[in-house]
């Protein structure tokens, strides 16, 4: 090493490092007489990114695996798996244990199961059908080892196609005779009929901003709220309120009830329904400031090709939450 070198970091190196050491010794020192422990720094945390299966299938063509989505997703760098039930081709248990040693071995957590069911039915028998089938799903997540599970309240069904529902930014009226209020009761009695099971099975319900009544911020709080279980949180999905975005992520960010998840919605090559200019830095920020930490859960619903749309995707969510 040459003279001018060794000049150079006694300048700058060293006396960055002898700073660094003085400070060091100040942080460890013994607090002033009098005075209690001084406060320990908290550093901040990376949010951990994962992708829904969803992301390579969106329902076109033939259904996806989830076997190959979890080799995409290990290619690709993310750190764990969302699966959506729907796309699961095999649920015998030979088949489940065989999903969780997949993601183990490739460093890959579950770290969600994305569900479907519909409470909004003035027809009990169908509501009871729909607890029984969240109640198998739950019992899925445990066996998977999958902590939190996305459920959603359901819809009316008075608007068949869901194109023609988009269109209408997800607003459908009421059944004939029955009213939201009404529908608002058949959701959160049918929701508690299913926390027992999730308490025994330790998978906390994140109830989604998924159109029928949790279209809302108002809609999804008012079910959580009125509940009160450490085993009812919400899962927000960024992509999902067509109205003041921004504003209804912050009304569930800051509420009393914690969100489990969250579900972030890209674009690239143009939405299939629509396409939202979502601000990330700004939700991050949002995010941040109300203390979640947890995961992130990409669901790509662009037109370009999930080879290149995920990976772009990711690097764009690595941005704004690592």
């Amino acid at each position: 090493m040459g003279p001018s070198r060794r000049k150079f970091l006694k300048q700058t190196g060293l006396a960055g490092a002898a700073l660094t050491i003085s400070q060091a010794k100040e942080c460890l020192a013994d607090p002033p007489a009098g005075e209690g422990p001084m406060p320990k720094a908290v550093l901040p945390r990376r949010h951990p990114i994962g992708v829904s299966t969803y992301s390579f299938w969106q329902f076109r063509g033939e259904r996806l695996g989830i076997p190959a989505c979890i080799d995409k997703a290990a290619a690709m760098g993310f750190d764990g798996v969302e699966i959506l039930h729907v796309q699961m081709q095999d649920e015998s248990n030979a088949a489940l244990q065989a999903i969780k040693r997949q993601a183990h071995s490739l460093g890959l957590a579950l770290m969600g199961l994305s569900t479907h069911q519909g409470f909004v039915s003035p027809d009990p028998e169908l509501r009871r059908t729909n607890v029984q089938k969240s109640l198998y799903q739950i019992d899925l997540a445990y066996r998977l080892g999958i902590p939190t599970m996305r459920i959603n309240t359901g819809r009316w069904g008075t608007i068949k196609s869901f194109d023609d529902l988009m269109a209408r930014k997800g607003i459908e009226p009421p059944l004939e005779g029955h009213t939201e209020d009404e529908a608002f009761g058949w959701v959160i009695d049918s929701i508690e009929k299913l926390l027992p099971r999730a308490e025994e099975c330790g998978v906390v319900l994140g109830l989604e901003n998924h159109w029928g009544l949790g279209r809302t911020a108002e809609g999804v709080l008012r079910i959580v709220e009125a509940i009160k279980s450490p085993w009812l949180a919400m899962t927000l999905d960024t992509g999902n309120f067509l109205e003041e975005p921004y504003e209804q992520m912050g009304r569930m960010a800051a509420g009393a009830v914690p969100i489990a998840l969250v579900q972030t919605k890209t674009y690239f090559g143009g939405g299939r329904w629509y396409s939202l200019d979502l601000d990330y830095a700004r939700i991050a920020t949002l995010l941040r400031e109300d203390g979640y930490q947890g995961w992130i859960s990409l669901e790509f619903e662009g037109n370009e090709d999930p080879a290149t749309g995920v990976p772009k995707s990711l690097e764009l969510l690595r941005k704004h939450f690592s």
